[in-house]
């Protein structure tokens, strides 16, 4: 992976990521930061790498089940194999709502004990918490064929404030 220039913001890095194991592993590596309470909102075009990034978080977390796409049935939790936080994946992409929409997934309730990724929430879930990742992931438009991926962190909130998301590009 290679790392840009300095961001100007210090909540906020960009990556380069050159395969789906790169991007599993920044997924292994980002869970090392993350916490019981994290919200962390995924975006990017079908294809791009959430749901792999999310397969690395659910390692890293050390977490039970295969982190697989929640298309159909739209949220999966994944409860910690050891004394860390649950993940509670959610693939927000079939629900056309707010956060009324999604009040029947009761994040609301798992967000404080669990770590929360939610793929295609913006727009959707930002109400939940004032603190949470955003992730981005850019690939070639139209370029099916290519892995390199630009990978965009930005923290929002006092939680992210001193997170070193720098780290993530070593």
């Amino acid at each position: 992976m290679e790392a840009p220039a300095a961001p100007h913001n210090p909540a906020e890095t960009e990556l380069t990521v050159h395969s789906p194991d790169q991007m599993r592993d920044l997924g292994r590596r980002l869970a090392k930061l993350l916490r019981a309470g994290d919200l962390v909102m995924l975006s990017g075009e079908l294809g791009a790498g959430k749901t792999t990034l999310t397969r690395g978080l659910g390692e890293g977390l050390g977490v039970r089940g295969a982190v697989t796409s929640p298309t159909f049935v739209i949220a999966r939790v994944h409860p910690s194999l050891g004394d860390g936080p649950p993940l509670v994946h959610v693939d927000a992409y079939r629900l056309g709502g707010g956060l009324d929409e999604m009040e029947d997934l009761d994040l609301d309730v798992s967000l404080p004990e669990s770590v929360v990724v939610v793929e295609w929430g913006e727009g959707k879930v930002e109400e939940l918490t004032e603190d949470r990742l955003h992730v981005t992931i850019h690939r070639a438009v139209g370029d099916t064929t290519d892995e390199v991926r630009h990978v965009t962190l930005t923290g929002v909130g006092e939680r992210w404030a001193a997170v070193g998301l720098g780290s993530l590009s070593a």
